[in-house]
């Protein structure tokens, strides 16, 4: 009796990256109500500098009030806006935009769509580049939700760029060649690559040279670049950001046909820690696009009052350029904190400089370099430690035993609960495998000893053999 769409299981729910958050929210931690439960490991949401947006807030209550000058506008926020968007609040957006990226790209508040959050922008933008039954290449390990995002309803193929932890998982053009071939024998069309810059989950940024590829490739192969800068603004180390665009007019490619297939989308989710307020955009020099997507925003919109209230945020760039480094310096010590203590239960991280998460290899405590092993593992991790951390296996790594833990969405005292769990499993899991060890050498040990006097029974002389 229901639709095709309403009745499949497409959506990727059934991940362990979601049903780690449907575990946590059964048994919440709490430092006092619920010392024993499940700290959330697997949210990467930005709360570190929340006070910083709320200070300015309390100091601009008229903003709160939806006044301008002291006198109300609420009537002209509450009534009937157009999906273009006000074009303050893109005035503004872009100029922060550009901030971000050390004002080495400007960018043109035309091009911008406003859309209800990343998500429903990556959507859009899949709507307006691909058909069903065509594809997007992605690299991994990679994003969850784009299993949603990109897939479920537009009905595009995703086909994965394999990449490895021997060079950093970094993206490589016989990566990229691998994947086209892939998909050309699986009789998908490509018609475009994906990325995530800096990376989710890695918390890295793409360096010139992986830029490069992926130009020098969708070149070669006509497609286009889509290029996920959600997590822009939380580059807290060197070497820097480098967005798509820039790498772009590196290369002088402003008036050739790539430029119009070379699209970004962003959020201020991650940056400013405003998921909640589902602010999204996709930017993007092909007008047919930005028409299409502008189109296609009236089923997603941002609302007058979020607009009205985050232009002047934004426009505040006193503030605005005391958050961006005081956030990056807020992060970076919160990722030192995770980093130091993993390192001192025995786990390594991927070197990063981005993002609210570290990308966190745990082989060494597989019983095994399988799936099973990671899931086993995964499971140990949630239910009997109390961590809900996202196994490699839900961002489609393609090997066992790295996990994304975020360190961001929490107090420094509930991370420092989180580490101490960690090193009492480790301490526990390593003794339990030197009893293990100590067991069957042991066993060994006897055996043989046994075996030794078996043989040496039988060799021996009976003396008891002349009387019979």
């Amino acid at each position: 009796m229901l639709s095709s769409k309403a009745s499949c299981n497409s959506h990727g729910q059934d991940s362990s990256y979601f049903l780690g958050w449907q575990l946590y929210e059964n048994n919440p931690f709490h430092e006092v109500e619920n010392p024993t439960g499940i700290i959330q490991m697997g949210l990467a949401e930005n709360q570190l500098s929340f006070d910083l947006v709320e200070s300015w807030l309390r100091k601009n209550p008229d903003v709160m009030e939806l006044k301008k000058g002291g006198e109300s506008v609420f009537r002209e926020l509450a009534l009937f806006q157009d999906y273009h968007g006000l074009p303050t609040f893109k005035n503004e957006l872009v100029e922060y935009m550009a901030k971000i990226r050390g004002n080495k790209v400007k960018f043109d508040p035309n091009n911008l769509v406003l859309a209800a959050g990343a998500t429903s922008a990556n959507e859009t933008l899949i709507f307006c580049l691909a058909d069903p039954g065509e594809a997007i290449l992605l690299p991994t390990p990679y994003y969850p939700g784009f299993d949603r995002d990109l897939k479920w309803r537009t009905g595009v193929e995703i086909v994965p760029v394999h990449c490895w932890s021997s060079n950093g998982f970094r993206i490589t053009m016989f990566a990229l060649e691998e994947a086209y071939e892939r998909a050309q024998k699986l009789n998908l069309k490509v018609k475009g690559v994906l990325i995530t810059n800096p990376s989710n989950p890695l918390g890295t940024t793409m360096t010139k040279e992986e830029l490069d590829h992926l130009i020098t490739f969708a070149v070669a192969k006509n497609i286009h670049v889509i290029s996920d800068e959600v997590f822009s603004g939380t580059v807290f180390d060197s070497p820097g950001f480098i967005s798509i665009l820039e790498a772009a007019m590196d290369r002088n490619l402003e008036n050739t046909d790539v430029w119009s297939r070379i699209h970004i989308v962003y959020s201020l989710s991650k940056d400013l820690g405003l998921p909640g307020f589902r602010v999204g955009m996709i930017y993007s020099n092909n007008k047919t696009v930005v028409g299409a997507s502008t189109k296609m925003s009236s089923f997603g919109l941002v609302s007058s009052q979020t607009q009205y209230l985050l232009t002047n945020v934004l426009a505040s760039k006193r503030f605005t350029s005391k958050y961006m480094k005081e956030n990056q310096k807020r992060l970076k010590k919160r990722k030192e904190m995770l980093v130091s203590g993993l390192k001192k239960s025995g786990i390594e991280c991927l070197k990063s400089n981005a993002g609210l998460f570290c990308w966190v290899d745990m082989r060494h405590l597989l019983s095994s370099n399988t799936l099973e092993a990671e899931t086993k593992l995964w499971n140990q991790m949630v239910c009997d430690v109390g961590l809900n951390i996202s196994p490699g296996s839900s961002f489609h790594c393609s090997e066992p035993g790295w996990f994304r833990v975020c360190f961001a969405n929490m107090s420094r005292g509930t991370l420092q609960v989180a580490m101490r769990r960690i090193k009492d499993f480790v301490e526990r899991s390593n003794f339990m495998g030197r009893i293990k060890m100590n067991y069957q050498q042991n066993m060994s040990s006897l055996s043989r000893k046994l075996l030794s006097n078996w043989v040496r029974k039988l060799s021996s002389p009976d003396p008891n053999e002349h009387e019979r």
